[in-house]
Parts: structure tokens; C-alpha cells; sequence
């Protein structure tokens, strides 16, 4: 037996039966013919009801809604109908369109924070100018987040070339960027390379300058390399003559002309370090490595980007190591890299950098390792803390089974992680 209102309704989603409303959804040629119930549709959102029910309201029997696309407009009816909330990545951002066009805030809220678990370097880009369309300004704080402390590959992701000419500018002013230069100029040539096929123009550098117009003086040539300048922007054909040959002396001359592009550096991101041991400490027969694996887990209370780790070094004399460093989610590895770092024989940490920041989401305990190769006595920290709090941001340390080494939550290696937050 059906008993409450919500079940009786549902029967009726997507049901001819007693139908008093269709709507035809859909641009041309690709248009699904939808049966609807006036008063069900109007107690579910206040425009249905002024269409139905208003005092300009209509007595029309067929609606077309050629603004939406058919799937996202059957999710929002499944919502007002069956009060349930069916989203999936292909369809989330046509439905927010559908949820706020006919004032459903419920299920509005529901998308945006399906977008926000969502978010991550590949996609950044395009929510942001779908955040800034739909007016949700905690997204877009969230897709600004995820653009600074991963730039690079943001800039380099599919739908950076997606995104509309405002967006674009927004993107090449931000003063926090944590991307080379070079990066930025390519991503903008990229960009333009699909602007010119989205106004039907031939990609050659004349179209490419065009379409860009003045955001090409948004990004930062003057603070390039002059290697990367050289060997790339110079040589790319988009700058002028007298662009180029100014820059040359930009680089290079000590009477510099005025340039049209701005020549401060970016600021970037500051990154913060959480330290977890209490003290450091060495003996004559520890720490050794021999191939084997140190090892912590944590987790932490809100969205962090680990760019890398701190590491203690040799406890006797100067030495170099190689280390692989990897982060993993669940057994999954999520980032690894092999590099080699300079112990100057100081009990100070040394720092070993991921290629690029890794986004680590909050409640989720992930897996720091390294396996180091070099002097087989270092120092190591003891008195180590289960929960430590930096700024904002709280960690929780536990031992990991991939640990084979000793270093757990009391001591060990791995004294510091490295974020942007």
C-alpha cells in the first residue's frame, strides 16, 4: 500500500496517466515529449506555479523548453516528484541550469555540492565559469583553490580550452597562479587554437592573436626565463616584431623599454609545513634504509594540496640521497616520483617535491612513503603527535602497514608534509 505523499506522487513521474501538461524539451532535433501534473509541478517549485497558476499563467498543454537538455529536465521532475536526487558527472551542470532556472533550491544545493566533490584539475576550469553563470561564489572559492595550487595542470587540462573569453582573463590575472610562465603562455595559445574553430575561423597565428586580443598582455612574458622566452614565445609568431625585440632588451639591456605586458611575478602560493615530531635525535646504529620503506598515514579536516615532504638527512658528514616518494589513496597510488636531494649533515629537514601538488580530500586517510638510497645513518624524529594543527587545517597521524622500516606515528623518517591550503 502507497502511504505517503512522496510514493503516491512517484507513481505518477513521467506517467501519462492524468496528465494535464507536456512539455517538449529539447533543442531542434533533439527534443523528448514529457507528461506532466500542474499541481504537482507547482508545489515543487515556485515558477510552475506562476505558470500554472499565476495571474499570467496560461492555459496551454504543450510547454517547449528548448533551453534544457531532456535528462536534466527528467532529473529535476524525478526530484519534485519522487523527492529523490539522481545526478551524475555528464548531467550535473545542465541540471544546476534546470534547478535554478525554475527555483529549486534544494536540488540546486545537491549539484553544487556533487560539483564540489568532484572538483579537481581537469575539470576546474570550466566550473569556475559555470560557477561564476550560476552565481555560487563558495564554488567558484573552491574551483580558485584547486586552479592556484594545481595550475599547471589545470592549464594544461582539456577543458581549459573550453572556457569563455572572460573567464580566460580572470584566469591569466590571478596574482596567485602557482604556474610557470611558459605554462601560461602555451595554455593561452591552446586556448585560442579552439576559439578560433568555436567562430569558424581558420587556426593560423593572425586568428589565434585576434581571438586573444588584449589578454595576451595579461600574461607575464617579462618574467619568463630568458632560455624560455627564446625558445619559446619568441619563436611562436603571436608577438609582433616590435613585441619580440622589446622583450630581447627587456632581457638583456640595461636601459629597458616600457612593455605593454606586466613584468611583475606572479606571487604565487606560500606553502605551510606540518612538522610532526617533537624533537630529532641520532645513534650509531640507526637510522639505516637499505631499500626498505618508511611509511605514515594521515588524514586531514579540510581539502589540502601536498606538494611534497620534508626529510631528515645523514647524521654523519655531508651526503647525497635519491629517494621515491609516493602518495597513496587507499592502496591506490595517486602521485610517485624518484628524485635526490643534498643532506648537508645538519639535523634540518630537506625538501623532495612531487611533480605536481596532490589534492587530498578531508575524512580520508592517505599514505606517505619514501624508500631512501644513500648514507645508512640519518637522523630521525621522536616524540612524534597523533593530531597536529596547522593554521586552519588539522592532521591525524597513524601507523601504515606499508612501513617496514620502523617509522610509525612516535618516530621515524617522514617528519614533514609539505601543503597549500
Amino acid at each position: 500500500m502507497i502511504s505517503s505523499r512522496f510514493e503516491r506522487n512517484s507513481v505518477m513521474f513521467n506517467n501519462e496517466t492524468m496528465a494535464d501538461v507536456h512539455f517538449v524539451v529539447g533543442p531542434p532535433g533533439g527534443t523528448q515529449r514529457v507528461p506532466g501534473h500542474k499541481y504537482v509541478l507547482a508545489v515543487g517549485s515556485s515558477v510552475f506555479h506562476a505558470m500554472f497558476y499565476g495571474e499570467l499563467a496560461e492555459d496551454q498543454e504543450e510547454i517547449r523548453i528548448p533551453d534544457v537538455e531532456p535528462p536534466s529536465f527528467l532529473a529535476m521532475m524525478k526530484y519534485i516528484y519522487c523527492d529523490e536526487i539522481d545526478l551524475c558527472a555528464d548531467t550535473v551542470l545542465a541540471t544546476l541550469y534546470a534547478a535554478k532556472k525554475y527555483i529549486v533550491p534544494h536540488l540546486a544545493r545537491a549539484c553544487v555540492s556533487f560539483l564540489e566533490t568532484s572538483l579537481s584539475a581537469k575539470n576546474a576550469c570550466v566550473l569556475l565559469s559555470q560557477s561564476c553563470l550560476f552565481e555560487e561564489p563558495d564554488l567558484t572559492q573552491r574551483c580558485w583553490e584547486v586552479i592556484d595550487a594545481q595550475a599547471e595542470l589545470a592549464l594544461r587540462s582539456d577543458g581549459f580550452c573550453d572556457i569563455d573569453s572572460q573567464t580566460l582573463e580572470s584566469i591569466l590575472r590571478r596574482e596567485t597562479l602557482n604556474a610557470k610562465e611558459m605554462v601560461v603562455f602555451d595554455a593561452a595559445l591552446h586556448w585560442a587554437e579552439a576559439e578560433c574553430q568555436r567562430q569558424d575561423l581558420a587556426p593560423t597565428i593572425e586568428n589565434k592573436r585576434l581571438v586573444l586580443g588584449k589578454a595576451i598582455y595579461l600574461i607575464r612574458i617579462p618574467t619568463m626565463a630568458l632560455e624560455d622566452f627564446a625558445n619559446g614565445a619568441a619563436q611562436s609568431d603571436v608577438l609582433t616584431l616590435n613585441e619580440t625585440n622589446d622583450l630581447f632588451l627587456w632581457f638583456t639591456a640595461a636601459n629597458k623599454p616600457e612593455l605593454l605586458f606586466c613584468s611583475k611575478p606572479r606571487k604565487g602560493l606560500s606553502s605551510q609545513r606540518c612538522h610532526r615530531f617533537q624533537s630529532c635525535a641520532y645513534r650509531s646504529n640507526q637510522w639505516r634504509y637499505r631499500g626498505r620503506c618508511d611509511s605514515i598515514q594521515f588524514a586531514v579536516d579540510k581539502r589540502v594540496f601536498i606538494a611534497g615532504f620534508g626529510l631528515y638527512g645523514s647524521s654523519c658528514g655531508s651526503a647525497e640521497y635519491s629517494a621515491k616518494i609516493e602518495l597513496k589513496r587507499q592502496g591506490v597510488p595517486m602521485a610517485q616520483r624518484i628524485i635526490k636531494f643534498f643532506s648537508d649533515g645538519s639535523s634540518s629537514t630537506f625538501t623532495v617535491w612531487f611533480e605536481f601538488p596532490v589534492q587530498i580530500e578531508p575524512d580520508t586517510f592517505y599514505t606517505a612513503s619514501v624508500v631512501l638510497d644513500g648514507n645508512e645513518l640519518s637522523y630521525f624524529g621522536q616524540e612524534g603527535m597523533t593530531e597536529v594543527q596547522c593554521g586552519k587545517v588539522t592532521f591525524q597521524f597513524q601507523c601504515s602497514s606499508d612501513s617496514t622500516n620502523g617509522t610509525g606515528v612516535q618516530g621515524g623518517q617522514i617528519p614533514e608534509l609539505i601543503f597549500y591550503a
